[in-house]
């Protein structure tokens, strides 16, 4: 899988790593390498570390928490799961003569993530103008920041849901000529 960054805030991008959430989801992050491949792609690490399934786990919950939260279901945890995947140790960014070099664990990733979610939360909870939709496609459950001049955004992406829909949109009013 392919994993792509169209949410506009980290956490949101994590929480894109479950697809098709309500018909058949489709797992991003299967495997720790999978969480790994997903940071190095993300931009936050630069070598890849050794991680275990208890880390993965604690990934994928902080991924489900933060859904949770940002599309107002909460539940009794979900607090608890965030604040304590944001008190653990962050990535490490050194600057070397060949350039950045990020490293850390999947429990940094998550730490990085978690914090993100909580800035954005903030934000919305605080009452600022913050445009937060999900894809407009039916089967797509992807939750993104809607950054368009207009605010009309519908969906995650281009590339995978904009273009389908369309594609089916120019189908149907051929057919119908």
């Amino acid at each position: 899988m392919d994993f792509v960054f169209v949410s506009g805030n980290l956490a949101l991008d994590l929480v894109g790593t479950l697809k098709w959430r309500r018909t058949e989801p489709e797992e991003g992050l299967a495997t720790p390498a999978d969480a790994v491949r997903w940071a190095v792609a993300a931009g936050l690490l630069t070598t890849p570390p050794a991680a275990g399934a208890d880390e993965l786990e604690r990934l994928r919950s902080l991924r489900e928490a933060l859904y949770r939260l940002v599309m107002g279901g909460a539940g009794p945890g979900d607090l608890t799961t965030v604040n304590a995947a944001a008190a653990r140790a962050r990535t490490s960014v050194v600057l070397t003569a060949a350039g950045t070099q990020r490293t850390g664990t999947l429990d940094a990733v998550a730490a990085e993530a978690a914090r993100a979610g909580i800035d954005l939360l903030d934000l919305m909870y605080a009452g600022a103008d913050v445009r937060l939709r999900e894809c407009e496609r039916p089967a797509c459950t992807r939750v993104f920041l809607d950054r368009s001049r207009a605010g009309t955004r519908s969906w995650c992406g281009m590339a995978e849901c904009g273009n389908r829909v369309k594609a089916r949109e120019y189908r149907a009013r051929k057919a119908a000529r």
